[in-house]
């Protein structure tokens, strides 16, 4: 592997300790990554072609360890709002060669072995990511777990925001749920809301989506009008939930996400 590569662990961006904040999307040189990781057991190095024409994608996934005197590792969330300049992150530049790698890196370890017999998958012998079982002939790809993620208005222009339990403390967003086998997306819309927050919606429209590996997802973004129902948290995921007028927000989820980008849509009064 020659060129520069980029290093995750867990859910974690691995870069060197005095890396500024406005590097951080860069590629680390392979003689770093040698020199540091080059012993490690269980590393897994990897080389996806990118969507943008910008060459291909190289990266390190390493194994749950210490890091090395002179590294770190930054929440990939987190460096998503650093690397995205405080705008919705894409699937193009840094951002989008970071999302890519990553989501693959995730489905690597997770496709060691075939589903349908247990022996060790092998990659592919073309660039294409993807994963043929040599015993069974059983191919593996990347998947993609389509989720949907709603802003909901009522018709004193305040919208519903919601504190789930694997929320930072106080930090406030959407309303969001896996499309389900066999659901169209409107369906989806309709039943995570009603099961989230106990809310009838209408006027469902489609706003825009983004590629989101947390933890293999596609996020599309939805608007929906209230329309019923009586306000009531499940209890189980959604731990509190009101609605908010535009002058008085409570903390809201990084700049990254679609989730933010279609608060402040609302936020500006462009829903």
């Amino acid at each position: 592997m020659s060129g520069g590569v980029y290093i995750y662990q867990g859910i974690s961006l691995i870069v060197q300790e005095e890396t500024p904040d406005s590097l951080i999307k860069n590629e680390i040189s392979i003689e770093a990554v040698d020199s540091a990781f080059g012993g490690v057991k269980d590393i897994d190095r990897f080389s996806v072609p990118s969507l943008d024409d910008q060459g291909a994608i190289r990266a390190v996934t390493l194994p749950e360890m210490e890091l090395p005197i002179g590294w770190k590792a930054i929440p990939l969330r987190q460096a998503m709002v650093t690397i995205s300049g405080g705008i919705m992150a894409e699937g193009s530049g840094p951002a989008g060669r970071i999302l890519r790698s990553y989501h693959i890196g995730t489905w690597r370890r997770e496709s060691r072995f075939c589903g349908s017999c247990g022996t060790a998958n092998r990659d592919l012998e073309s660039d294409e990511p993807g994963r043929k079982c040599p015993a069974c002939g059983r191919l593996e790809f990347p998947r993609i777990s389509p989720a949907v993620i709603i802003i909901i208005t009522n018709d004193k222009g305040e919208a519903l925001l919601a504190h789930n339990k694997i929320f930072t403390p106080g930090v406030y967003s959407i309303i969001a749920g896996f499309n389900e086998a066999g659901e169209s997306l409107e369906e989806t819309v309709v039943r995570e809301i009603k099961e989230e927050v106990n809310l009838d919606v209408t006027d469902i429209r489609y706003v825009r989506s983004q590629p989101w590996p947390f933890p293999n997802s596609l996020m599309l973004g939805f608007t929906a009008r209230y329309c019923g129902g009586d306000l009531k948290p499940d209890g189980k995921e959604i731990e509190d939930a009101r609605w908010y007028s535009r002058d008085a927000l409570p903390q809201l989820p990084g700049s990254a996400s679609v989730s933010r980008y279609l608060i402040e849509l609302w936020r500006r009064g462009e829903l």
